[in-house]
């Protein structure tokens, strides 16, 4: 017998019969070594199918939760438009269903503010308007019947075929967009008017590139300007008054300025005025307001009004639209703001 083998002896109990059996203890080692590396290969496999269960678990969380929050973001970021498509594990899907409903209800919510705005800024319109003419109405009025009675005819005929122009414009059939040249008439007509009034008061001027007539504008933003140098800025003025109203293409954007030389404003009121807020009494300021608002409603902020004024040093009021053909912007359906 050699050390490299293995004996193994069993008995059969009712015959007494022994059965011998003999291994080589290499066999015995290569059988263990096979069994160990049977088992290591089972255990790798188990860990790769944990593995590859694992990874596909984890997708189907963590991709639907990505989507999410790179929706979310862009919500956050003021797409409302955003598409959010609810996917997933059911409590990711009905998180997903959840953020959408929000989303509806919030662009609900900020179409009906919008609508609310708009429908405030058309009524502060209208009560502008309404406190204007009937006041701008009964002086015009007045004039011409001091001019009839004068037998100043043909000066009565100019200024009551201004007024009729300066209504006509005024009420525009409702329209709140108009051309640019309607814009500018409107103005010249209550110049004159209003020159004629405030004779020797103060007088006018008016630059006009050729060529803006046929571009959009919001209609009144000029008069009430004007207006306010009128009774505002040249209430001292004995007949050396001068306001100036301009208009001129620069690039994409349309200018118009109203200069005066009157008493100028400080600079805590201008501030005030572009805040929105209310001025101290005797300055004036309403209608600014109501222009800048307007304006901004319409072509947002980056367009508008702007104010330098320095005491004793005049005011110079310039305002900003874009370059927009009047049949576009009817188009976009601004003309109902």
């Amino acid at each position: 017998m050699g050390d490299d083998e293995e004996y193994f002896v069993k008995t059969i109990g009712y015959t007494g019969w022994k059965i011998v059996g003999v291994v080589k203890n290499e066999e015995i080692s290569l059988n263990s070594f096979k069994s160990g590396l049977l088992i290591v290969f089972l255990v790798l496999f188990f860990l790769s199918v944990m593995a590859l269960i694992n990874m596909y678990l984890s997708q189907r969380l963590s991709a639907p939760m990505q989507r999410l929050e790179e929706a979310v973001n862009k919500i956050e970021a003021g797409d409302l438009d955003t598409c959010i498509e609810p996917s997933g594990f059911y409590e990711v899907w009905h998180l997903g269903r959840a953020i959408s409903d929000m989303q509806d209800t919030l662009k609900q919510l900020m179409d009906d503010i919008v609508a609310e705005h708009e429908a405030k800024r058309r009524s502060e319109l209208m009560v502008l308007q309404n406190q204007i003419n009937p006041h701008f109405l009964y002086n015009t009025l007045d004039i011409i019947v001091w001019m009839v009675e004068n037998e100043k005819r043909e000066e009565a005929v100019e200024v009551v075929t201004a007024l009729a122009r300066f209504f006509r414009i005024s009420l525009s059939n409702g329209k709140t967009i108009i051309p640019v040249e309607d814009e500018i008439e409107h103005v010249r007509n209550y110049l004159m008017i209003q020159e004629r009034r405030f004779k020797n008061r103060f007088s006018y001027t008016l630059d006009v590139e050729e060529g803006l007539g046929q571009y959009g504008t919001i209609k009144l933003i000029l008069q009430p300007i004007v207006e306010n140098c009128i009774y505002h800025a040249m209430e001292f003025m004995d007949g050396d008054g001068l306001i100036q109203v301009s208009a001129r293409k620069e690039e994409e954007k349309i200018l118009f300025t109203v200069r005066d030389n009157g008493c100028g404003m400080t600079e805590d009121i201008v501030e005030q005025i572009m805040a929105g807020k209310k001025v101290s009494k005797g300055k004036g300021g309403v209608g600014l307001q109501n222009v800048q608002e307007r304006l901004q409603l319409v072509f947002g902020d980056g367009f508008g009004m702007m104010i330098r004024s320095e005491p004793d040093e005049g005011t110079e009021v310039n305002i900003r639209i874009p370059v927009v053909l009047w049949e576009e912007l009817e188009e976009r359906g601004l003309d109902s703001v």
